[in-house]
C-alpha cells in the first residue's frame, strides 16, 4: 500500500470540546480505484478535494454507498476499531444489491486499521467520543447514459465526533411516507435510502420530534427503523425488535446488543413482527418500559417519547436501565 502522508497536521486546527459530528476530517485518507475490471492498489494520502466532471456516474444515478464505524480509546489507552470485519461484510452486501464490485474483506480490514494507525492522535480522549470511519464506494465512469458504472472508487474518510444526540430523543411514527420496499435496497447502506429520508424527517422535526419511526409499506402497521436505527422496545421483561428482512438494515450494533442481551441473559429476547398498536398499547397498560434506538453514530440512543396519530405517550428514561446498562 502506498503511504504519502501530509506534511503537517490540522489537529490544532479542531477544537475537541466542540465537535460537530461529522464535520472535521483527519489528515489523511485512503483511496483505490476500480479500472479494467480489477481493484488497483489502495493508496493513503493528504485527505482534500477530489477532480470529476459533471458527468461523475454517480451524480446522475445514485450508484453509490457507505459504511459507518468507530474507533475508540480504551481506558488503557490503546486503540481499539468496533467489529470492522462485520462492516466490511456489510459493505459487500450492498456492493452486490447495487450492482457495484465488491472490496476484498481484508484490504478493507488492514487498509482502515493502517489508517487509523496513522491519524491515531485523532481519536478523542473524551468519554463518549470516538473516531467515526466513513468507507464508501461510488461509480466513477464519466458518462450521461443510463446503464451501471464501469469504473468505481473505494474510499475511506474519518472525522473525531462526540455523541450524534444531545439526549433523550423523541419520535414521531410515520404513516405517509415509505423508507423501503420489499424487494428493493432497503437492507443496504447506499446513498438513495437516506437521501429519501430527508423530506419526511424534516416534516416530523416541524412538529417538535426529533426522528421519525418507519413502518411497512403497505398499511403502515408494522415497526421498521427509527430513523437511521434499528430499534428495540422493552416490554415486561422482554425485548422486543423487528426481526432483519430485506427492508430492514442489518445493524452491527443490533447484533452486539441482542448477543450481549441473550448471553448474559439480561432480558429475554424476541425478534418478530411488532405492530405499533401493540407498543401503544403497552404504553396505555404500564407495560412499555423502555424505547432506544440502536445504530453506529448513536450506539444506544434512548427514547422518550413516541407521537402516534395526534397523541405524545411518554417512555422512561432511567439513569439505571437497560439502555443505560448497555
Amino acid at each position: 500500500m502506498k503511504i504519502t502522508k501530509a506534511i503537517s497536521s490540522r489537529i490544532q486546527e479542531v477544537d475537541f470540546d466542540n465537535l460537530v459530528f461529522g464535520t472535521e476530517f483527519t489528515d489523511h485518507m485512503l483511496i483505490c480505484h476500480y479500472k479494467n475490471g480489477k481493484w488497483e492498489e489502495p493508496e493513503i494520502k493528504p485527505y482534500g478535494p477530489m477532480s470529476y466532471t459533471p458527468a461523475l456516474h454517480t451524480l446522475h444515478y445514485g450508484q453509490a454507498l457507505f459504511e459507518g464505524q468507530k474507533a475508540y480509546r480504551m481506558e488503557n489507552g490503546e486503540i481499539a476499531i468496533f467489529r470492522p470485519e462485520m462492516n466490511a461484510k456489510r459493505l459487500n452486501h450492498s456492493a452486490s444489491r447495487m450492482l457495484m464490485p465488491e472490496y476484498p474483506e481484508q484490504d478493507f480490514v488492514d487498509g482502515l486499521k493502517t489508517l487509523v494507525d496513522l491519524d491515531k492522535e485523532w481519536v478523542p480522549k473524551t468519554p463518549g467520543h470516538s473516531l467515526y470511519l466513513r468507507p464508501f464506494m461510488y461509480g466513477s465512469s464519466e458518462f450521461v447514459a443510463a446503464r451501471p458504472s464501469e469504473e468505481f472508487i473505494f474510499c475511506i474518510v474519518m472525522s473525531p465526533v462526540g455523541p450524534y444526540y444531545s439526549g433523550d430523543v423523541k419520535v414521531k411514527v410515520e404513516e405517509t411516507y415509505t423508507r423501503s420496499v420489499s424487494g428493493g435496497v432497503g437492507s443496504t447502506k447506499c446513498a438513495g435510502n437516506y437521501g429519501a429520508a430527508f423530506y419526511p424527517t424534516a416534516q416530523a422535526r416541524k412538529e417538535g420530534y426529533d426522528q421519525i419511526i418507519w413502518t411497512d409499506h403497505w398499511n403502515h402497521e408494522l415497526v421498521e427503523e427509527s430513523g437511521t436505527m434499528n430499534i428495540g422496545f422493552v416490554v415486561g421483561d422482554t425485548f422486543l425488535t423487528p426481526p432483519l428482512s430485506d427492508r430492514i438494515l442489518a445493524g452491527i450494533t443490533r447484533d452486539s446488543i441482542l448477543t450481549l442481551l441473550r448471553d448474559k441473559k439480561i432480558l429475554e429476547v424476541e425478534e418478530r413482527p411488532i405492530k405499533i398498536e401493540e407498543v401503544i398499547e403497552a404504553s396505555k397498560q404500564g407495560q412499555l418500559k423502555e424505547v432506544f434506538g440502536m445504530g453506529t453514530a448513536a450506539v444506544v440512543s434512548p427514547i422518550s417519547a413516541i407521537g402516534y396519530k395526534g397523541t405524545d405517550y411518554k417512555i422512561a428514561t432511567p439513569d439505571n436501565g437497560y439502555a443505560a446498562k448497555i
